[in-house]
């Protein structure tokens, strides 16, 4: 031990032990989050029809079989990805599905529950082809404009189509209906985090100074936010108010995280207070939903009835801290949404305030996981995707509910897992695949040395590169000539990345790169530098 310790340098840090691939709790986590949908299933079964429900064997062997191929494809394709992504998902799918299924028995002429389920088959199918076929995320940075591209294809083509419920966001082809702008949201937050990842130092440190904000040249800002007013402006058309505030927080996210610059909080904040005082005066869709929200019993005054809003703070109010039971409430006096907009309303009525905290913290767990997938990683782009999407899902909890607690206006979203929606489900399984497979690049341990290949899938070996390889990134990063790598370059990587101790959810203050350090005295022979690492490095840190 003593001739080892004395053969290796002084300036190399010791071994670090291997991170746990942790298989094993994800996998005892899946069980318990498919027994705990079960067990709901069969007890709205009891409280309706004081029996077993007769498929509650297929509904329980669809869900674990579900969960079983993606823990497999997970085990075998990124062992080191994060435990905790897909027992949460798999839980809220199916908490969504006992939901759905309660709502059927109130409504027998549209039973959602199978199609659900088919949906959801599909949705783990794409999971299971994201984790199984993208081996790196990063490959998905050299499709930015195609992305765009495909982006705003996918949110014009509903325009085409007559409109549904006032909004035109739905194609239906055949029976079946599909709602584009789910799966452009991902797309567009893939060329959102690739462009800011090659702009980031741009925008964060040149260009015109307004008080305590700094504006980036046109030049810069110019390409990203054509692409978001375009977007916007097609969003404004269908009348999907919903999926433009969603667009618009995951651009003033991203950049306020790629920049470090607070003042981007305020200057989105009172961009969309304008935009949303603009769309709410001048388009009466959404003009009629901010009357509703202003004054949700005016139906009752008129003599009209109880709206959709005032039906969902009467379940609310009905619910309690404990709630009515499963099956025992009256939410279907809600209307036609109550399985889609308003289903946060059904879970509030039934399983009370208690039910309602546990499923925001499962949504937490979910964001605060992908959060920890971006500070394990020292790629600027994996780490704003990372960020991304899982603002994605805490946007749109945020915005449905409030609109059915009557916090904010109406926006006609779906929320995520829970309600029902095939294009929601779908989209929410390739987010978690993604996350996951980012989770996976962060967790990875690096071969000694900091790796040498590639990088295109997850290598294994000695984690005692881990540390060495996220001090000497800079080396690879130097040679792409983008101005955001010489910057890491000339720090190297301390505080300008996005490692353990970096600002990519903005608690953090960025650091100005620090002066070069003076060449070696001539008595003493220059020290060789730690070798280049073509993969980015994962940081200590992001094996917890």
């Amino acid at each position: 031990m003593a001739r080892a310790a004395a053969a290796r340098p002084a300036d190399t840090p010791p071994p670090l032990p291997l991170l746990p691939k942790r298989r094993g709790i994800e996998l005892a986590l899946l069980v318990g989050a498919v027994l705990i949908s079960v067990c709901g299933y069969l007890v709205v079964g009891l409280a309706r029809g004081h029996a077993l429900p007769g498929g509650a064997v297929r509904y329980g062997a669809g869900l674990a079989g579900l969960a079983l191929l993606a823990h497999l494809a997970v085990r075998f394709r990124a062992p080191y990805a994060d435990p905790l992504l897909l027992p949460t998902a798999v839980l809220l799918n199916g908490l969504g599905l006992v939901l759905i299924f309660r709502l059927d028995l109130d409504t027998p002429a549209d039973h959602a529950a199978p199609t659900q389920l088919m949906w959801s088959t599909v949705g783990v199918g794409l999971f299971i082809a994201v984790v199984v076929l993208l081996r790196d995320h990063r490959v998905l940075q050299r499709y930015a404009y195609v992305c765009a591209a495909l982006a705003l294809l996918l949110m014009a083509a509903p325009i085409l189509f007559p409109a549904i419920n006032g909004a035109k966001i739905w194609i239906r082809i055949a029976g079946f209906s599909i709602q584009p702008g789910e799966f452009a949201k991902v797309l567009i937050t893939v060329f959102f985090a690739a462009y800011l990842a090659a702009n980031r130092s741009v925008l964060a440190h040149t260009g015109r100074r307004m008080g305590r904000l700094r504006l980036p040249t046109g030049r810069v800002l110019g390409p990203i936010v054509a692409i978001w007013l375009i977007s916007v402006a097609v969003l404004v058309l269908e009348r999907d108010l919903g999926t433009s505030l969603l667009f618009f927080g995951i651009f003033v996210v991203l950049l306020y995280v790629a920049t470090g610059r607070t003042g981007w909080i305020a200057v989105g904040l009172i961009l969309a207070g304008v935009g949303a005082a603009a769309v709410g005066t001048l388009e009466p869709h959404v003009h009629s939903r901010v009357e509703d929200w202003q004054h949700p019993f005016a139906g009752i005054a008129a003599g009209r009835g109880p709206g959709q809003l005032a039906q969902s703070l009467f379940a609310f109010a009905a619910g309690g801290m404990l709630g009515t039971g499963l099956g025992q409430g009256h939410s279907y006096l809600i209307g036609f949404a109550m399985k889609s907009d308003f289903i946060l309303a059904t879970y509030g009525e039934e399983l009370g305030l208690a039910g309602l905290t546990a499923l925001f913290l499962l949504y937490a767990l979910l964001v605060a996981r992908g959060y920890r997938a971006a500070l394990g990683l020292r790629d600027p782009f994996g780490s704003l995707l990372a960020v991304g999407l899982a603002a994605l899902p805490a946007l749109q909890v945020f915005v449905i509910a409030g609109g059915v607690t009557g916090l904010i206006p109406l926006t006609g979203m779906a929320m995520p897992f829970l309600a029902q929606g095939g294009s929601s489900v779908v989209t929410n399984w390739i987010i978690i695949a993604l996350l996951l497979r980012i989770s996976d690049r962060a967790r990875t341990p690096r071969p000694e040395g900091g790796g040498a290949g590639s990088g295109s899938g997850g290598a294994t070996g000695s984690r005692s590169g881990v540390v060495s390889g996220s001090r000497s990134g800079a080396g690879a990063a130097a040679s792409s000539g983008s101005p955001e790598r010489s910057l890491v370059a000339q720090d190297g990587g301390s505080d300008v990345g996005f490692g353990a101790r970096s600002w990519v959810v903005g608690f953090l203050k960025p650091t100005r790169p620090q002066a070069r350090t003076q060449p070696p005295s001539r008595n003493r022979p220059p020290t060789a530098p730690p070798p280049a690492s073509a993969d980015d490095a994962a940081s200590p840190e992001a094996g917890r």
